[in-house]
């Protein structure tokens, strides 16, 4: 059943399943229609300046998009370190099989992602590409698509955006303490049941969805190309390296130049930054621990060059997602909502105080195909979110706590299916998001079901 269902998805992904830049203007126009349909007094000039504004205008998201290309760079850097390629190449000696590797890829990016998004989203894929240099029977869309599954439980870890802003009375995200004035700490988000559970039984149901969807028709990855990129770099560093000493090249393999600035990097993480895990700190330390386990300046310089030629569609795609931002969160006239608000509030209106949080994580599921950023998305939802628990009288912080989760939950699951956090992956692993979408609608699927049922068992 597993294989049929998982053949029937992989084979009309393949067919109808656009290049995610077109997937992004599609997703442009539908919002222009829905703006037109349930917005009252929209203008096509108001419309195409809000458009203008979220693209390159006031409401960018210049800052994330860099953040995003540096946390898939670095990252990259760091795991191409000797000693750190080494322990995954280990890792990768493991499996015996296609199957085997699915699994293991999806158990390192699920840890990977409960600890920090950044480090969850790349390093399944990598280990992904250690192991197909090695194994040959090995169907590589189906092992990075597993690897990709590992990031349904993002928003359950301890870098949630949601988690974290709400745990902070400072900050600019922390919807709840602006409307009720209180803090909602990680034993009422995190540590409860209906966090705990659902993560744990999609750690154990994802490996057996994913042992019997395993593709019989396997579509090998080009191993040459992989190994070729390796032996590429490898001749590239030796010839470097056996070229004439110079004033120049002895600055180039300076150690202590780069000791220098890792020393005073984690001084600064420790100290005046408090050890605080955010998107800014995470590049920050990937940066560092690349620049030491690369120990010379030139190492690190050639790695992270090479990185960098797999971040072209991020910069490219990004910035549209800026413009469906800004068009969700379009006013024509005041009084009006927006169609952020409108959406979110179609959702609630007949819910119970039981049942409120499941429909707030329906509406975050639909929201997060338009907006497919943690903080970004609570910044949309939470407003509606936390109004309508208020409503009701719900004002406790195990509460509220669920309700800011519901719409994580939402964001986690339906990414799946959204290609805007895949970008990274497919892009490391040289694929189409065509290659391993049809897979990831399963993990839909299946997180959908259990997310949904903790918060209405829980």
């Amino acid at each position: 059943m597993f294989q049929r269902l998982t053949h029937f998805f992989v084979r009309y992904v393949q067919r109808y399943m656009p290049d995610p830049y077109l997937f992004a203007i599609i997703l442009t126009l539908l919002v222009v229609v829905l703006i037109y349909l349930l917005v009252p007094q929209a203008t096509t000039s108001g419309i195409i300046n809000a458009w203008y504004q979220g693209v390159w205008g006031t409401q960018n998201i210049f800052t994330f998009a860099l953040q995003m290309t540096l946390i898939l760079v670095c990252g990259t850097t760091l795991a191409q370190a000797p000693l750190i390629k080494k322990g995954l190449q280990k890792l990768a000696a493991i499996p015996q099989n296609q199957v085997q590797a699915a699994i293991l890829c999806f158990f390192v990016g699920a840890i990977g992602s409960l600890i920090n998004w950044g480090l969850g989203l790349v390093i399944g894929t990598i280990v992904a590409k250690e192991i197909a240099k090695r194994l040959e029977k090995m169907d590589f869309g189906y092992v990075v698509a597993a690897a990709y599954m590992g990031f349904v439980v993002w928003t359950s870890g301890i870098s949630s955006s949601i988690v974290l802003a709400s745990a902070d009375p400072t900050s600019s995200l922390n919807i709840i303490y602006k409307i009720t004035k209180q803090t909602v700490s990680a034993s009422d988000t995190l540590l409860t049941l209906y966090n705990i559970v659902p993560v744990v039984v999609t750690l154990l149901v994802i490996p057996f969805m994913l042992k019997h969807m395993a593709p019989t028709d396997i579509k090998t990855v080009n191993r040459d190309l992989l190994m070729a990129e390796e032996t590429a770099a490898t001749a590239e560093a030796a010839i470097k390296q056996q070229q004439e000493k110079t004033f120049a090249s002895v600055l180039e393999n300076a150690w202590i130049l780069n000791l220098i600035i890792v020393v005073v990097g984690f001084y600064e993480f420790f100290t005046f930054l408090g050890g605080a895990v955010t998107i800014n700190t995470m590049i920050l330390l990937f940066t560092l621990l690349g620049m030491l386990f690369h120990w010379t300046p030139i190492r690190f310089v050639r790695a992270f060059t090479e990185s960098a030629k797999s971040a072209g569609s991020l910069l490219l795609q990004y910035p549209l997602y800026g413009g469906i931002m800004a068009l969700l969160a379009y006013v024509p006239a005041k009084g009006i909502d927006p169609l952020q608000t409108v959406l979110a509030q179609s959702l609630v209106k007949a819910a119970t105080v039981h049942t409120l949080p499941f429909l707030n994580y329906i509406g975050s599921c639909i929201i997060t195909m338009f907006v497919p950023s943690g903080g970004g998305h609570w910044g949309v939802q939470g407003p509606v979110s936390v109004q309508a628990a208020v409503s009701m009288g719900q004002t406790s912080p195990y509460y509220l706590g669920k309700m800011a989760m519901s719409v994580g939950f939402g964001e986690g699951v339906f990414n799946m299916i959204q290609p805007f956090w895949a970008l990274p992956v497919i892009a490391l692993a040289k694929l189409s998001i065509r290659d391993i979408m049809g897979y990831c609608v399963m993990a839909l699927l299946v997180s959908f079901i259990i997310f949904g049922a903790a918060l209405l068992i829980f």
